[in-house]
């Protein structure tokens, strides 16, 4: 059994950072790939970014690229997702997400594909 505990969010002035981290415990060695979701308030969750756990393949959401990066730590089973340049919309609560399978770039962002959730961190952006 894998968990994930997510740390790193708050409250941000538009146009500045934060870095948001997941730790996993657990039988780490079966995730495959790891996401990073959110949802805002009256919204569906959505993907923001994956990345393999060996491969080193990434994907991102189109309203992310550029902006944000994911990544990881295997030594500390960390991934991690840089968020720069943020926006008031990206204003959410984002969870981390561990599946124990390969995954193409549409494969990774599909929500009910990932079988481990984190409790989720709090982002807020103010304009």
């Amino acid at each position: 059994q894998v968990q994930l505990v997510e740390s790193g969010g708050g409250l941000v002035q538009a146009g500045g950072s934060l870095r948001l981290s997941c730790a996993a415990s657990g039988r780490t060695f079966s995730n495959n790939f790891m996401g990073w979701f959110r949802q805002a308030p009256g919204k569906e969750r959505e993907f923001v970014a994956a990345i393999s756990w060996s491969l080193d393949k990434t994907y991102y959401a189109d309203s992310v690229k550029g902006r944000f990066t994911i990544s990881r730590d295997n030594a500390k089973n960390t991934v991690y997702l840089q968020m720069n340049n943020l926006k008031p919309e990206d204003t959410a609560l984002y969870y981390c997400a561990a599946r124990p399978d390969y995954c193409s770039e549409y494969g990774c962002s599909l929500v009910d594909r990932y079988r481990t959730w984190g409790q989720g961190t709090q982002v807020t952006v103010s304009s």
